[in-house]
């Protein structure tokens, strides 16, 4: 088996030698094109001479970088267009909800929008242990390892984008800054090792890092956090651009720093740091290909030079474990000493540790470092959230997992903010400590749940929120609307207004209606027609929590004629006030309460199913 995709140093072949037999890709592609685009002997051809000038890893491996450009652009494409929900136009159906918002997405994703973060092995894994339940994106992650036993580490070389926008980085900025630049061979050459292996340990206590420090969530948040709101802006308005909080700042030096490494040397991340890369790594032992090096190796030192993985040796022979397949080494070597074959092709071999090489072993202190650190941690994180949830309860998407495996199955990548209409979800700050960090929370203040989406759950790569159809999503409540009956203004006796209901009822929930309050009396103790205000009250029974109400309240009560402080209606969450299933039918659970409630209604008062103000029941 031979899978050389590079394109071959040109030279003239030695004295009674044939020339060099060009490699499958090239005769398929010479029995399609022009004859003048190839090279005839040691004369370049045309594409010869256009990869030249792209640079000299396009020249060396130009099926690498073809394949990783078209993965980067799919990936751009993805999160700026079949997450962005603002192409969807509402149809006029009377007496139906709308389903707009559901219906384009569904048009869109011929491939999943949470596709690279599917097969991002270490998302899935952490996942699992974390929530200790099957997820089901450990399928993909099982797959992408698989292909990778063939093409090894090829998910680093070919496919990731936070790979490819580093390389873009490096090119433009890295390379011309040297001041920084550190040694290969430092203590933290097995740095990516220890991370994951303090990751892996995190998830078995119930804490997920892999959010952190993951190669795709740390690629999506950070254009999440960088251009998106520019998208927002220039598409929307900048009145549509949610305000910055702490943990966007965090996110974005941490995003930052990813791309600065490349100032000590160019892919850092890659290289040394990123655990993604090292779950590719590790599988790396099953590998059924390697690149191998010939006894005509002249050691010119081109191959080490131009390799961006660092997996070539001071010998010239292959840290299979680094390897990613990426043949960039094939095409400068200028006596075409390395090939690509299966890993028991031994045939004239150079021989290794000529010269030493002096290869950096994995430490067991740094795996006890790694093992240590994490364990401190995860109990850190641990007594820091059971501190503050005990003040907050986050409102959160619609079909979420109970708060405890939320919080072990979100990696915080923020692919629902992108997909969601009007910014409902905004990511949280530190207001529920470390372990809510960058988790979606509905903001009511700035937008409702649109009642015709259920983006968040469809682009959800983990389950922690349930990917549910349109109906079983608006039978999902996410909290209980809260009438604060001093500040209301037909509860105050102020002035007439009936926003919430009117949002309410337009959404197709119908979870309000009216009570008259501060009917006047005459003598004889009769109610003066027209005194007083419809007051709204809510039904507990119907109201899913989609905080429209609040936002209508807050919009124009608040903000625009500032007749109000705070807004007069708010979605809570917490017991008895939300649904959270790992499985099952919200439609279902709907109708059991029904029935419970038409079982009891013996010994119910009217207005029992109603929120109602304490003066008033």
């Amino acid at each position: 088996m031979r899978l050389d995709f590079f394109l071959p140093f040109l030279r003239r072949p030695p004295k009674g030698q044939p020339p060099r037999a060009p490699g499958a890709l090239t005769r398929v592609a010479k029995k399609i094109l022009p004859a003048a685009l190839f090279s005839d002997d040691v004369k370049p051809g045309l594409l010869r001479r256009f990869w030249k000038k792209t640079g000299p890893t396009w020249l060396s491996s130009p099926v690498r970088r073809i394949i990783q450009s078209l993965c980067f652009i799919a990936f751009l494409g993805l999160f700026f267009h079949v997450c962005w929900p603002y192409s969807a136009q509402p149809l006029e159906k009377s007496g139906e909800w709308p389903s707009h918002y559901a219906d384009e997405l569904a048009r869109k994703e011929v491939i999943a929008a949470e596709a690279f973060l599917i097969i991002d092995p270490l998302l899935s894994l952490s996942t699992a242990l974390a929530a200790k339940a099957w997820v089901w994106s450990l399928v993909w992650a099982g797959v992408i390892v698989a292909v990778c036993v063939i093409f090894p580490r090829g998910f680093c070389g070919y496919i990731c984008p936070l790979g490819t926008l580093i390389d873009c980085f490096d090119w433009a900025i890295g390379k011309r800054v040297t001041r920084f630049n550190v040694k290969h061979d430092g203590w933290w050459v097995n740095l990516k090792y220890y991370i994951l292996l303090g990751t892996l340990i995190a998830a078995m206590f119930g804490v997920l890092l892999s959010g952190f420090v993951a190669a795709i969530p740390v690629v999506t948040r950070g254009l999440l956090f960088t251009l998106a709101p520019l998208q927002m802006g220039a598409l929307r308005g900048w009145h549509q651009v949610p305000p910055l909080n702490a943990g966007h700042y965090v996110s974005l030096v941490l995003f930052f720093a990813v791309l600065a490494m490349g100032f000590w040397r160019p892919r850092f991340w890659c290289r040394y740091v990123c655990p993604s890369g090292a779950v590719f790594s590790v599988a790396n032992f099953w590998r059924v290909t390697e690149r191998k090096v010939e006894s005509s190796c002249i050691n010119c030192n081109k191959c080490v030079e131009i390799c961006p993985f660092d997996a070539i040796k001071a010998d010239f022979t292959t840290r299979t474990a680094d390897c990613t397949l990426c043949q960039t080494c094939g095409g400068v070597c200028p006596t075409h000493a390395i090939k690509f074959v299966d890993r028991w092709d031994i045939t004239d071999l150079k021989k290794e540790n000529d010269p030493e090489t002096h290869e950096i072993p994995l430490a067991r202190r740094g795996f006890m470092a790694g093992a240590l650190s994490s364990l401190a941690l995860a109990f850190g994180v641990k007594s820091v959230f059971g501190a503050s949830l005990a003040k907050t309860v986050p409102v959160r998407p619609p079909g979420s997992v109970p708060e405890e495996q939320f919080l072990q199955m979100c990696i915080r990548c923020g692919e629902c903010f992108k997909a969601c209409p009007n910014n409902v979800l905004q990511p949280m700050g530190f207001t529920q400590g470390l372990e809510g960090l960058w988790t979606p929370e509905v903001v009511a203040n700035w937008s409702g749940c649109e009642s015709s989406c259920n983006a968040c759950g469809q682009v959800c790569p983990t389950g922690a929120i349930r990917a549910l159809p349109l109906e079983e999503k608006k039978s999902a409540r996410m909290g209980l609307a809260i009438i604060n009956e001093k500040t209301c203004l037909p509860f105050a006796g102020r002035e007439a207004c009936q926003m919430c209901v009117d949002e309410c009822t337009a959404a197709g929930y119908n979870a309000m209606e009216f009570i008259r309050v501060g009917v006047q009396t005459d003598d004889n103790g009769l109610p003066i027609d027209g005194s007083g205000f419809a007051a709204p009250v809510v039904l507990a029974d119907k109201c899913v929590g989609c905080g429209l109400c609040q936002t209508r309240c807050h919009q124009i009560n608040v903000k625009s004629k500032g007749l109000l402080q705070s807004t007069a209606i708010w979605v809570e969450a917490g017991e008895g006030k939300e649904d959270r299933l790992m499985s099952g039918s919200y439609i279902e659970l709907r109708k059991n309460e029904a029935s419970s409630a038409e079982g009891g209604s013996e010994k119910k008062t009217p207005g029992e199913k109603m929120y109602l103000p304490d003066f008033l029941k």
